[in-house]
């Protein structure tokens, strides 16, 4: 099946199908976005759903993914901490390392409106995060493992780790800093690997285990953990 990338939602694996009489987008069990679409539809019409709809499509990817619940004194990636605050009025920002909650008496960390606030928050400290930890540390597993690169980007709605695309361009979940440096730098190894190997063969495997030579063990501490914010 062909696959497209998207600078948001990273890897869309294109379904066509005979039965087919529109474009539709679902989550598959990867997390990844899936379309189906009518046998000689153009691939503009996906773009242009995807534009059109990528409100809708960030509600539909957190609804399959499992909720986080936040708590006061909870440690966001490496160097934040969710700090709550009694106030008169509800308020969220990020302020050096701590993502201040200011809540009202009438509110909880519980309430729906207080959550999305709060997400947005997490997403911005993790964002910067990633922005200042995950291109160096690319870039000198890169430069160590002998692997190029042409760019990278960042997202948080995709339901993968990482992606890379056939031009070099490598896309990282900023939701990677929630996890132990050992395993980023497995999903950042493996991502190089697909520069090379576009596929999960064995000489795929050969190059992840250059860089991880624990990849298998990394491998399946990640299938315990979720990409999602």
């Amino acid at each position: 099946m062909p696959i497209i990338q998207d600078d948001e939602f990273g890897k869309i694996t294109v379904r066509r199908s005979a039965k087919a009489t529109q474009v539709r987008l679902r989550v598959a069990p990867d997390g990844t976005l899936r379309a189906s679409m009518p046998m000689y539809a153009p691939l503009f019409l996906l773009k242009r759903l995807l534009k059109d709809s990528r409100s809708q499509l960030r509600d539909l990817l957190e609804q399959s993914n499992p909720k986080n619940e936040f708590k006061d004194g909870q440690q966001i990636g490496k160097s934040h901490t969710i700090i709550v605050r009694t106030a008169a009025r509800f308020a969220t920002k990020v302020k050096g390392q701590h993502i201040l909650v200011e809540l009202p008496s009438n509110l909880t960390l519980d309430d729906p409106q207080v959550e999305r606030a709060v997400r947005d928050s997490v997403i911005a400290a993790l964002r910067v995060e990633a922005k200042s930890y995950l291109p160096k540390r690319l870039a000198y597993l890169a430069n160590q493992l002998g692997f190029s690169y042409e760019k990278v980007r960042f997202s948080h709605a995709s339901g993968r780790w990482g992606s890379c695309s056939s031009n070099g361009t490598i896309s990282l979940n900023i939701a990677l800093m929630k996890l132990p440096f050992e395993l980023i730098d497995y999903v950042l190894v493996h991502e190089l690997a697909h520069t090379v190997q576009m596929n999960h063969s064995q000489d795929f495997w050969a190059l992840v285990g250059q860089g991880d030579p624990r990849y298998s063990i990394h491998r399946k501490l990640l299938k315990a953990e979720a990409p999602s914010i």
